[in-house]
């Protein structure tokens, strides 16, 4: 496992397949990682065991929501708003990322038609 020694703890790639990506993250309590957002990618939260708090500033109004999660909580974080989770205690968290593909992806150079 190709693990990263982060400040708070470490991440470890688990699976990167086309739209999907998913580590495994170990955080200490106290432990929090910077305030930052993904362009493209969802952000899911899947808590194994301990406590995290997901702070999300959200994009479309003044706002900051705060949810803490339990072992076996989630929540999903959208592309567009920044975010950072933070540990009250010491934590496994898988972090499930993905882009919703294109429903529109079409460009018509003319229209189909009928001889």
């Amino acid at each position: 496992m190709n693990i990263q020694g982060k400040v708070w703890g470490h991440t470890a790639p688990l699976f990167n397949k086309n739209n999907v990506e998913i580590h495994r993250l170990e955080c200490h309590a106290g432990g929090f990682c910077s305030e930052h957002k993904h362009v493209h990618k969802y952000n899911m939260f899947l808590v194994e065991s301990g406590k995290i708090q997901i702070d999300v500033w959200k994009s479309e109004y003044n706002l900051v929501d705060t949810t803490i999660l339990g072992a076996g909580d989630s929540t999903i974080v959208k592309p567009g708003d920044f975010h950072k989770f933070s540990c009250s205690e010491d934590a496994v968290v898988y972090e499930i990322y993905w882009v919703d593909l294109l429903v529109d992806d079409i460009v018509r150079r003319n229209v189909g038609g009928n001889d």
